[in-house]
């Protein structure tokens, strides 16, 4: 074993042996280590990080510009060429294919290296005792020998030990698929036992669900269990809509790349013309057609789009989810932070009665202060509120047993000096959790038994201060003789003693944002674990919809088919428990909803993996920040909500490239396969096809930082390849009836040569390419819209030397001559009146998808109706 030293066989393995001997091993101590030893450790053992695969690597990114089978079978032809002695032709088309895969690279990996610049900014800490103190440190800097302190939402940094632990769960789902969360303590395990059952050692990338603990590491990086196991099991994230929208697209191209390739070839061996030539051109004609930019593209815009996001405080994660987040639907959240300002104020400490209470205030701020579990705003409040009170000196801390998601409460126990030394034990949690667990009550300085009479009275005062927007906590106390420790079980027989009231204010303009998100197709649905009379209050306050609320209770007898039917439907999901939360995602997911779930709790974590788009904030607990796609630097819907207008910015663009592809790239490519058949020459030589598409590919760069109409982030955006398959049909059809028109023009009325047309349908094919970039990236008449700077400069320098070129003295290399300027000129008109029949086939286009979007959402059931209206808001598509 590395980490201790190369462990010698004759010993136990770590997890067996006991904690003198593994410290003696490790060589440090309860108290940690030194900052200068965990320096030399760290040059030592390397930092604590897994090596990954994704991380943007040159060779990779150079390599992956190659792995088309057609650019590959290019070059092959290429080289082919050169054997039979057409060297010049074999030399330029393999420069032209190396420009092209050079531009992509470059472009793609500045793209990488900047996403994986943004993804540093929100870091993985750890807390350790370095020198004896605690010190929070990035988690890479953890090293063998440290002591990790534990609690709860923290994620383990490195296999280590457990030596010390309270109420000490641990989720290792991530490792071993084990759902629920495993109890870990001290005691040593067998030297057999399998991971599962290592009862005292917590692993690399599980995380703490409640408890507190101290571990010491014992191995890191590459040398943990998880990385043995990434090692053994790739680990791929579940292809995103987008991803399989992109598939299914590139499956359409290819199958009609391929057929193009074995009609056109076929067709020109049957006319008995040269192999090599046959084959070049029928490759190219399936590259001049292929979106080969596509990847970059998609790179380039998503890169784009986390830049934009993180000047405006949203941090991307993990690239694809860009694309989800514009296509999202409905978002769900807390409430509190996000509808409301997330500055807990205590409001009250009132007894039974509801009065304010001194003894009250005591015990609330000595279990505040002395918890060392979960950190929490509520006891920051009570902290902060009684600041100004008197020391609480003649009280030591005797144990404390941390707050669960079961239970619901926290207890804190305290040593009372006095004649006789005795135990108090200290309960805060939610006031029915706190009931259940109390027998008497404190009642005018007296203890008094808690019947049916009484226990109404607390449930109906509980009640109202909720329904008046109060987030109300019980508090019980129970004295007993002088003990060491405790456990759950001592939560019994406790008295009550009172009430806390928090007040937490709807944040400023959250009205307004959620107006916003309305307008922008997207629904909030409220997920909270608060009662439902908190709840509606906020709901009513804001402006939310509270029509039809659900409890946890109601969702527990709900099955999976039930749950699907009205999900959609419920406004308010309240009293949910943590393991709630992920059924009401995948409900809504499974209804045909995109999904966003905003959290930065523990118990979030398993939400936000179910999500389309997990969401969360930089002061998130660890496994709720590692668990998210997308980390928002302030806990605002407004910035989530500029986060969403990038995404759909991203995504039209995207879009923009596979219009501009299909509808110019298709009908070239199908008119000059056809004019092959019929010309007793080939309309262009490859390796002026091939110099068409990388012209034309140029300005196809800047599309991914093009301007976006409003009107195209109003509404959620998803894939729809039928959609995709009309729009290449219907405007190849124009572009292949103005490439005839040009045909008989060159052909009969010009009468040009070999050279003189391929010349002539090379300025006319690449200029009416450049022409419809304008046309098609807009849903508007093109000049009411106003194209990005770099796409308008660069289309207009392509299209200057795409006339120039004939007169170049490069011209030769390539098969031009001079044309006269009479042809220029005609070439020219053709272009201008391909530019107005296309702007009129478009407002036709999407006008009758339009009407075919409002046919078929009136023809289905009302829920599926909403759905449906989502799914075709493509680019094209709106209903």
């Amino acid at each position: 074993m590395q980490a201790t030293g190369d462990e010698q066989a004759s010993k136990a393995p770590y997890w067996a042996q006991p904690l003198a001997s593994l410290l003696a091993a490790l060589d440090t101590g309860t108290t940690g280590l030194a900052s200068t030893e965990a320096r030399r450790r760290l040059a030592r053992f390397g930092r604590n990080t897994i090596r990954h695969t994704d991380e943007p690597k040159a060779l990779q990114v150079l390599l992956r510009q190659f792995r088309s089978p057609l650019v590959l079978i290019l070059v092959f032809a290429a080289g082919m060429s050169a054997l039979v002695g057409e060297v010049n032709e074999a030399v330029i088309i393999t420069l032209i294919v190396l420009i092209s895969c050079g531009l992509s690279f470059i472009q793609e990996y500045r793209a990488s290296r900047a996403v994986e610049a943004l993804r540093r900014r929100i870091s993985h800490r750890a807390l350790v005792l370095r020198d004896g103190k605690p010190t929070s440190l990035l988690a890479p800097d953890v090293v063998p020998g440290d002591v990790i302190l534990m609690s709860a939402g923290t994620l383990v940094p490195a296999d280590a030990v457990v030596f010390e632990a309270r109420e000490f769960n641990v989720s290792e789902a991530a490792l071993t698929g084990e759902a629920y969360p495993v109890v870990k303590s001290p005691e040593l395990s067998a030297p057999d036992a399998p991971l599962f059952r290592r009862s005292n050692v917590v692993f690399t990338g599980t995380s703490v669900r409640s408890g507190t603990a101290r571990v010491v590491a014992v191995r890191t990086g590459n040398d943990t269990e998880f990385a043995a196991i990434a090692a053994a099991i790739e680990r791929g994230a579940p292809e995103t809509e987008f991803a399989r929208g992109i598939r299914r697209f590139g499956y359409l191209m290819t199958e009609i790349m391929l057929a193009i390739v074995i009609v056109v070839f076929s067709a020109n061996l049957l006319l008995q013309r040269p192999p090599i030539d046959s084959l070049l051109f029928s490759i190219a004609l399936a590259v001049g057609l292929s979106p080969e930019l596509l990847p970059a593209i998609v790179s380039i815009t998503l890169a784009r789009g986390a830049r934009a996001m993180a000047r405006k405080g949203v941090i991307v994660r993990r690239l694809e989810s860009i694309e989800n987040l514009g296509s999202m639907n409905i978002l769900c959240t807390d409430k509190t932070g996000t509808l409301t300002e997330g500055n807990i104020r205590l409001d009250a400490c009132l007894d039974v009665d509801g009065r304010a209470s001194g003894d009250v205030l005591m015990w609330a701020r000595l279990n505040a202060t002395l918890q060392t579990g979960l950190q929490n705003p509520l006891d920051e409040a009570i902290t902060s509120a009684t600041a100004g009170q008197p020391e609480l000196a003649s009280y030591a801390k005797v144990d404390e047993i941390p707050y669960d998601f079961v239970r619901k409460r926290l207890s804190v126990i305290v040593l009372e000096s006095g004649p006789v030394d005795q135990n108090l034990l200290i309960c805060k949690g939610a006031v029915p959790q706190v009931l259940e667990a109390s027998t008497s009550v404190l009642e005018n300085g007296r203890i008094e038994s808690l019947d049916v009479s009484r226990r109404l009275r607390i449930d109906e005062r509980f009640h109202n201060w909720s329904e008046e927007g109060f987030r109300v906590l019980g508090l019980a106390v129970r004295r007993s003789a002088a003990l060491q420790s405790f456990g759950r079980d001592e939560e019994r027989d406790l008295t009550f003693v009172g009430f806390l009231l928090f007040l937490d204010t709807p944040k400023a303009g959250i009205t307004q944002t959620l107006t916003a998100l309305s307008k922008r197709g997207i629904g909030v649905k409220l997920i909270t674990g608060d009662n439902r009379h908190v709840a509606v209050h906020l709901a009513n306050a804001i402006g939310l919809r509270a029509a039809r609320v659900m409890t946890g209770e109601q969702l527990s007898q709900l099955t999976k088919d039930t749950l699907f039917g009205c999900a959609a439907e419920t406004d308010l999901f309240v009293e949910i428990d943590p393991n709630q939360k992920e059924r009401i995602i995948e409900a809504l997911r499974r209804a045909g909803h995109v999904v966003g779930y905003l959290g930065d709790g523990i118990n979030d974590a398993p939400a936000m993996h179910e999500a389309d788009v997990g969401i969360s904030v930089d002061n998130a607990v660890d496994v709720a920040r590692e668990a998210a796609d997308i980390v928002l630097l302030k806990r605002d819907l407004d910035v989530l909500l500029q986060g969403i207008d990038d995404g759909r910015k991203s995504f039209v663009n995207t879009m923009k490239y596979i219009s501009i592809t299909t509808s110019a790239n298709f009908g070239n490519m199908m008119s000059m396969a056809l004019a092959s058949m019929f010309l007793p020459f080939l309309p262009l030589l490859a390796k002026q096809i091939l110099l068409n598409n990388l012209l034309s590919d140029v300005p196809s760069l800047a599309i991914a930082d093009d301007n976006v109409d409003r009107e195209e982030t109003r509404l959620p955006r998803r894939w729809d390849i039928s959609h995709v398959r009309r729009f290449m049909v219907s405007f190849g059809l124009v572009s292949s009836f103005f490439d005839i028109l040009t045909f008989s023009a060159l052909i009969f009325v010009v009468r040009a040569g070999p050279e003189t047309f391929q010349t002539g349908w090379f300025i006319e094919s690449l200029i009416t390419e450049l022409a419809i970039v304008f046309v098609v990236r807009t849903k508007m008449p093109f000049w009411r819209s106003r194209p990005g700077q770099a796409l308008l400069w660069l289309s207009a320098a392509i299209a200057l030397l795409a006339v120039a070129l004939p007169y170049l003295p490069v011209a030769g290399w390539f098969g031009f001559v001079p044309i006269s300027g009479s042809l220029l000129a005609g070439l020219l008109l053709i272009s201008l009146l391909y530019l107005v029949a296309s702007e009129f086939v478009k407002h036709h286009f999407f006008a009758a998808e339009h009407r075919a979007g409002h046919r078929r959402a009136r023809s289905l059931p009302r829920s599926i109706g909403r759905r449906a209206r989502i799914d075709r808001a493509t680019p094209g598509n709106e209903a």
